[in-house]
């Protein structure tokens, strides 16, 4: 398997697969391939698909496979920002927001990823249900706008605005921390919660979260009011 990712703003990875190799990803991803290319679908079972629906995944999932000869296939981006590879090693995880993956090679399992301290989930946004990659092989993620990685040493913490957490490694752990201090919380404009993150391990940080362009741009949006 190579790839490439090409394109800005709105990026696109090209994945060339050798005959027999697979692509999966869900459905809808796909943005063109090769005709050598076929599809299959599946839900993985009840449990896997209510878990899915849990996580704001879709329901179904689809294999892409070349079969009799070598193929190609495109994932593109769906927000203005970057498109990252990560490889996934046996005991290796990754912890992804919901909306990050794109496709992984067939050896990579998705599955949802809960927080042990409830006030991750109630608070934290993106924070109690995320996605976790595990298994082996390489997948795929897009980032809101670039992408800036840090490196935890063991009891290590960084404070992150909602939203703005792409990816963490299994190693590290999240919860959700109060902003102190009544004028703060009243004329800050920061929100009541920060994300906190606790190494050891990798994080990867967006700078540019749909949800922030989104409230920029709603005061100049017309409302049904007007």
């Amino acid at each position: 398997m190579n790839y490439e990712v090409k394109g800005t703003p709105l990026p696109v990875v090209e994945i060339s697969l050798d005959a027999g190799e697979s692509i999966i990803c869900e459905g809808g991803a796909m943005s063109w391939m090769s005709s050598s290319m076929q599809m299959e679908t599946s839900g993985g079972g009840l449990g896997k698909m209510f878990s899915k629906a849990l996580s704001g995944e879709k329901m179904f999932q689809n294999r892409y496979t070349a079969v009799g000869q070598p193929g190609t296939i495109a994932f593109a981006s769906s927000f203005p920002g970057n498109i990252i590879a990560v490889e996934i090693q046996p005991g290796q995880e990754v912890i992804c927001q919901k909306s990050a993956f794109l496709c992984a090679t067939s050896g990579v399992e998705l599955s949802i990823h809960f927080q042990k301290k409830l006030g991750a989930g109630v608070f934290g946004g993106e924070g109690f249900i995320m996605q976790r990659l595990s298994g082996q092989g390489m997948a795929f993620l897009e980032i809101d706008g670039s992408v800036v990685e840090k490196e935890l040493a063991a009891g290590e913490q960084i404070i992150i605005d909602t939203g703005y957490l792409a990816m963490m490694d299994g190693t590290c752990s999240m919860d959700v921390q109060t902003v102190k201090g009544i004028k703060n919380i009243m004329l800050g404009g920061e929100g009541l919660f920060n994300t906190v993150v606790t190494g050891p391990g990798k994080v990867a940080l967006q700078t540019m979260p749909a949800y922030q362009v989104a409230g920029s741009l709603k005061p100049f949006l017309p409302s049904n009011n007007n």
